[in-house]
C-alpha cells in the first residue's frame, strides 16, 4: 500500500491543500534557501504525505516555480502602474513597489521567493525567466523607444536592489529609513529610465 493510504490525519488532494502546500514552501524557500528546502521538509510543514507535493507540483523547481508566479512576485500590481501614464511614473512604481514589500502577506512572499534565489542558480534561473517574460517585455512593450527593454532592465535593477538591500539584508541605515524617503531617492533614476532621458541631468 501506498503512503498516503497508510498514513493517518494526512490532508486530501484539494485545491485547499495545494495552497496550504504553496504557503509551506514559501516559508521554507525564507528560511531555508532553495538548497537546503526539500520536498519532505515542505509536506511535514504542509501535513501531507510527500506524494501529494509531487503530485501537485512534480517536483522541487516546479514549486519554486508555482511559488514565484502564483504570489510570489505580484507582476500585475506593478503593470498596472504602467498604464495610469509616464508623468510621476518613477515615484508610483517606486511606492507600489515598496508597498508590496511591506504588505504583511505579500511581503514575506517577495522575501521567500528572492532569499531562494539568492541562494541556489538553479532558483535564479527560473525567477530571471519568470522576470524577463512576465515583467521586463510586458512593461517595456508599454513604453517608447527601441531600447525600452534595456532601459527597464535598469529599472528593475534599481527596485530589486532596494528590495534585496532594505527587506532582504536588512542593510541601514536604508532598512530604517521612512518610505517616503527612499521613494524620494529612487524616483528620479526610476523615470529616466522608463522614459527614455537616462541621459539627461
Amino acid at each position: 500500500m501506498s503512503e498516503i493510504s497508510t498514513e493517518r490525519g494526512r490532508r486530501p488532494g484539494n485545491p485547499r491543500t495545494r495552497e496550504s502546500i504553496l504557503e509551506a514552501a514559501m516559508a521554507a524557500f525564507a528560511r531555508h534557501g532553495y538548497t537546503k528546502t526539500t520536498i519532505r521538509g515542505v509536506a511535514r510543514e504542509a501535513g501531507v504525505d510527500p506524494a501529494l507535493v509531487m503530485h501537485f507540483f512534480g517536483t522541487k523547481d516546479g514549486l519554486f516555480d508555482a511559488a514565484v508566479r502564483e504570489g510570489g512576485i505580484p507582476v500585475t500590481l506593478l503593470r498596472e502602474v504602467i498604464d495610469e501614464g509616464v508623468d510621476g511614473l518613477g515615484e508610483r512604481l517606486a511606492m507600489r513597489y515598496l508597498r508590496l514589500w511591506e504588505d504583511p502577506e505579500l511581503g514575506p512572499r517577495m522575501h521567500a521567493v528572492v532569499s531562494a534565489a539568492t541562494s541556489s542558480p538553479a532558483a535564479a534561473g527560473l525567477l530571471k525567466e519568470f522576470m524577463r517574460g512576465q515583467l521586463i517585455r510586458p512593461i517595456a512593450d508599454r513604453l517608447e523607444g527601441d531600447d525600452a527593454e534595456e532601459r527597464v532592465l535598469m529599472m528593475a535593477t534599481q527596485l530589486v536592489g532596494i528590495g534585496l538591500m532594505r527587506y532582504v539584508l536588512r542593510v541601514e541605515p536604508l532598512s530604517s529609513m521612512p518610505l517616503a524617503a527612499v521613494v524620494a531617492h529612487a524616483a528620479p533614476n526610476l523615470q529616466r529610465y522608463l522614459t527614455g532621458t537616462a541621459a539627461s541631468r
